[in-house]
């Protein structure tokens, strides 16, 4: 339901009497019309007092029958939770279908609002379809009884006061869509049903909250994606183990939640499904909502707006994954990697083996000799076209090379955090620092050109060198481009404050590799955690790319700027001597 629909709530009440029940008795049966009795509530009615209650509707109809001896009401029809801006409502379409096999013949309401607020729709049913069908429509507080002789001001009035109640629900819908996106902004939820791992706070609706068991089933994911499990072998043993997947998980919990993705009458887990919440930035704390709108209050397509009008609010409610994990696991979902028939798991260098020659990942494949199998990597290039070398390389010595030169770096970042306990934070603050000054001057700098080039506009605007529309819109544009960058230098200057005040995380990426000191063999969880790209030259000549690579570097600069000695040996071991103190 959008919006504007839970608004704009409405109650319909439909009473008819069909043919064979008239009392036969009457001596006005011939006359006597089948009359249905229409009400409409909205909740900006509800909230407005009691006057247009649907009890009070009803009694207000009542009273203006009570003495028309050719008007008798019956049975009743209700709709209750559709959006008076548009017809398309159970009751009302079941009301049309009994217009048109003739057994209505007069339609009451309270008022023309209570009818419907859609101006062109309500016109061609009050205008077009009731006199066509013979049906007599009564509008009891704006004085319309299609019946009686109509003056050429009556004809006037009907359209008049249908596009008055269009432009009220218009109005509605403008500000309501105001004031959700507010509430975004303000990192409120604003949806009926929340994701999966999380719920709606017990004081607050709009807060989220872990949902302490479901949050477990998100982390055993993540867990099994960073192990190198598929997202096919993920959902299989969520099955397998009797997981229920988050629309079941759901309704088990006494949600009405529907989703469209269900394709069977008790859903599964699938790899769509494992793949959805993997990428999903609500498990690390950020709320992202208004990715979708309609055109207008009379249009419910829904639309995918740009994703720069997304509302994105970081760090807005508890997280169930760390913000490391995330951003392995997308790098990871990156990847082209497939596991092996015979495997749940890829192997552990998939994906990040490149050839030196080309820069083609490298591709695994095996072969029996004297009925033993061996593996090895080979470059895809020269395996589809030959144009590069083979740089064959088996997978056993590839993998004890990893494992030697990642010791080694881990020996290095253990070395180089207690070299930086020793130097202090001071040295990287004032670099820091250096590089947010430079940002900030530069967003200044477009604050005050977008302020001399409006000041610009309106000169050539007066010249006559742009048209008025011209001007407003590049006005508009600078504007937006003038704000854009004021948001930006209050984000630096954060930031600033932030290092002044020795708040950032400073050096944790080296704890990445120091909890694993004493690592004796490479599983996929290391590899795809520590590091970024290997490189094959040839069997002696490897490189390897780790993560945080330009950090370390940044660090070895700033640390030999001071005056100390920094070298790396042949084996790639970091040897750093302090200078005295003078």
């Amino acid at each position: 339901m959008t919006a504007t629909q839970k608004h704009d709530i409405i109650s319909m009440c439909i009473t008819v009497l069909s043919a064979d029940q008239q009392p036969k008795e009457d001596k006005m049966l011939d006359q006597q019309k089948i009359t249905i009795l229409y009400c409409r509530l909205s909740n900006e009615d509800a909230q407005e007092g009691e006057s247009n209650s649907i009890a009070n509707q009803k009694s207000l109809i009542r009273d203006f029958l009570e003495n028309k001896n050719d008007i008798e009401v019956v049975q009743e029809y209700v709709d209750d939770g559709f959006s008076g801006s548009n017809f398309e409502r159970p009751a009302f379409q079941m009301m049309l279908e009994d217009i048109k096999k003739g057994k209505i013949d007069c339609v009451v309401t309270k008022d023309l609002s209570r009818f419907g607020r859609e101006y062109i729709d309500s016109g061609m049913y009050i205008e077009r379809l009731f006199p066509a069908m013979g049906v007599r429509f009564i509008a009891i507080n704006d004085g319309i009884d299609s019946g009686e002789a109509k003056s050429q001001s009556d004809e006037i009035i009907i359209p008049f006061k249908n596009l008055i109640n269009d432009a009220y629900c218009r109005d509605i819908s403008i500000k309501i869509r105001s004031h959700l996106e507010i509430k975004r902004k303000q990192g409120d939820v604003i949806t009926a049903f929340v994701p999966y791992g999380y719920k709606k706070k017990d004081k607050d609706k709009h807060k989220l909250e872990i949902d302490v068991y479901a949050a477990n089933v998100v982390k055993d994911i993540f867990r099994m994606k960073l192990h190198g499990k598929s997202q096919d072998a993920i959902a299989c043993e969520l099955n397998s183990s009797g997981i229920l997947p988050p629309a079941e998980y759901k309704a088990s919990t006494g949600s009405n939640y529907q989703t469209c993705f269900k394709t069977k009458e008790k859903s599964e887990w699938t790899s769509v499904m494992v793949r959805r919440i993997l990428t999903n930035e609500v498990y690390i704390g950020n709320l992202v909502q208004g990715k979708q709108t309609t055109p207008n209050h009379k249009v419910k397509k829904t639309i995918i707006k740009e994703k720069c009008e997304w509302v994105r609010i970081e760090k807005n409610h508890e997280p169930v994954i760390t913000d490391r994990d995330f951003e392995v696991v997308q790098r990871l979902l990156a990847m082209d990697t497939r596991t092996s028939p015979d495997r749940e798991e890829v192997y552990p260098l998939s994906g990040v083996v490149t050839c030196g020659g080309c820069g083609i990942p490298m591709v695994r494949k095996t072969s029996k000799v004297g009925g033993k199998t061996y593996a090895y990597y080979l470059c895809a290039t020269h395996k589809d076209s030959k144009q590069c070398s083979s740089h064959r390389i088996s997978t056993d010595k590839l993998e004890e090379v990893v494992l030697e030169l990642l010791q080694t770096h881990i020996d290095n970042m253990i070395d180089l955090k207690r070299i930086l306990s020793f130097i202090g934070n001071v040295p990287f603050q004032q670099l820091d620092m250096k590089k947010l000054e430079e940002r900030r001057e530069k967003k200044q700098a477009e604050v005050d050109r977008c302020a001399d080039l409006r000041g610009m506009l309106y000169e050539d605007m007066k010249d006559g060198i742009i048209s008025t529309e011209d001007y407003k819109e590049l006005h508009t544009a600078y504007e937006q481009r003038k704000k854009s960058a004021e948001i930006a230098i209050h984000q630096i200057e954060l930031e600033m404050e932030d290092v002044l005040n020795r708040k950032s995380k400073g050096f944790v990426w080296l704890d990445y590799f120091t909890e694993h000191k004493n690592i004796e063999k490479l599983t996929r969880e290391v590899v795809v955690s520590l590091i970024r790209e290997i490189k094959v030259f040839d069997k002696t000549h490897i490189e390897v790319v780790f993560d945080f690579d330009d950090c370390y570097k940044e660090c070895l600069n700033v640390i030999a700027s001071q005056g100390h000695s920094v070298d790396v040996d042949s084996t790639g071991k970091l040897n750093i001597r302090l200078k005295e103190a003078v």
